[in-house]
């Protein structure tokens, strides 16, 4: 038996097995690139599902957490740090909102932004208690807890998990009149992902998140953008909302603001919907611990400078203009997505997405399958352009055996 072999047969042997990843298993990484336990390398094209924007290993980031990790890495919210002023602050300045919520997983923000509408809904809106309703779109991939999976339309996330939680209303995406028949009077949220990654990087049609954001202005309804895999340079833009010069009531940040070096998430408002949280009534130990602060004011230093969203823009335009060229030969049905990320759909007769992924494995090319057929592609925001060719020949290559 490999090492690979024995890695993989002990891993099974002693863990739930809630994911199928593939037969490969990393021990090293940097940049753009990773090593598996028997030394082979592997260009890593999808980034920790946008986690790992900046690369792995990035210099910036490690100096950052090694720097806090000799001072104080967990207060617990009970006390006051050092660290988390300037978090605040300049993470609220870059989504040009006002007020922080951190926590830790993505999941967790879009709970605290669930229960943040609710709350606002009855305090402010004026909603009959337990009466509140969000919206949110069909083929939606939000999280996994109990609540979260209550309103995905994924069979493999939802089902043998009930009972589900109420109050949420699905509406097809990318239909705006659908999503005004839906809204009634205790309606307080629609929360949508600007572009829908896990469904295959599904980007809207032209017009509908501005439609989204004057209905919900219209109807005083909040308009919650979950930029969690979006946001943070990946489609060009600081958050993909601003593609269509869209800007939410409120973000739902996480993965990349951690810089895949710990888990940092956030619900970034105003203070009037944060505002109506009272000490007690939410919180989290590890959210925004000095160590997770660290980190993402590094984060955020970097995105300050453009360059990163520069860079996903620039090269986002030559992936999609080399993926488009393999549109209509009869190996690839469509291709979809906004800067350094895409979701390709492998022709049904060249074989699923996990055995592209696996063939694709073979050449030194890591990616990521989603329902059936598709190939999600998102390589770090710091990948060469020639790294970037290589694994689009490599991808070339798989299409043409």
């Amino acid at each position: 038996m490999s090492i690979t072999e024995n890695a993989i047969a002990s891993a099974e042997a002693h863990s739930a097995h809630n994911y199928h990843p593939l037969p490969v298993v990393v021990a090293t990484a940097e940049g753009a690139w990773m090593t598996d336990v028997e030394g082979r390398r592997y260009l890593d094209m999808l980034a920790g599902y946008s986690a790992l924007n900046f690369g792995h290993g990035n210099r910036r980031l490690l100096d950052a957490a090694r720097a806090q990790l000799d001072r104080v890495t967990l207060t617990s919210r009970a006390f006051h740090h050092d660290r988390f002023a300037d978090f605040c602050t300049q993470l609220a300045e870059l989504c040009g909102m006002e007020s922080v919520l951190p926590m830790n997983t993505g999941a967790e923000a879009v709970e605290t932004a669930v229960k943040t509408a609710r709350k606002w809904g009855y305090r402010v809106k004026g909603v009959p208690d337990g009466m509140a309703k969000i919206i949110v779109a069909a083929n939606n991939f939000h999280g996994r807890t109990t609540t979260i999976v209550s309103f995905s339309t994924d069979p493999e996330a939802r089902e043998d998990f009930g009972p589900y939680t109420p109050g949420f209303e699905i509406v097809p995406y990318g239909d705006l009149t659908a999503l005004r028949e839906a809204m009634t009077e205790n309606t307080v949220a629609v929360l949508m992902e600007p572009i829908q990654g896990e469904a295959g990087v599904l980007v809207p049609p032209p017009g509908y998140l501005p439609g989204v954001r004057e209905l919900t202005r219209e109807r005083d309804v909040l308009f919650i953008a979950d930029e969690i895999q979006s946001g943070l340079g990946r489609t060009g833009k600081t958050f993909a909302c601003e593609h269509e010069g869209v800007v939410p009531d409120m973000y739902v940040l996480g993965k990349a603001l951690g810089g895949g070096v710990v888990p940092v998430s956030a619900v970034v408002s105003s203070r009037e919907v944060l505002g109506v949280f009272r000490p007690g009534e939410h919180g989290s130990t590890f959210g925004g611990n000095p160590l997770a602060c660290a980190v993402a004011l590094e984060v955020v230093a970097m995105l300050r400078t453009g360059e990163y969203q520069e860079r996903a823009a620039e090269l986002g335009e030559h992936l999609h203009r080399e993926l488009g060229l393999l549109v209509g030969g009869g190996a690839v049905d469509e291709v979809r997505g906004r800067g350094l990320w895409a979701g390709v759909d492998i022709a049904p007769a060249l074989g699923t997405g996990r055995e592209i992924s696996e063939k694709l494995m073979e050449r030194g090319v890591l990616v990521k399958d989603t329902h059936g057929s598709t190939i999600r592609i998102a390589p770090p925001l710091v990948i060469s352009k020639e790294d970037l060719d290589w694994g689009l020949e490599q991808l070339r290559g798989v299409l043409r055996h």
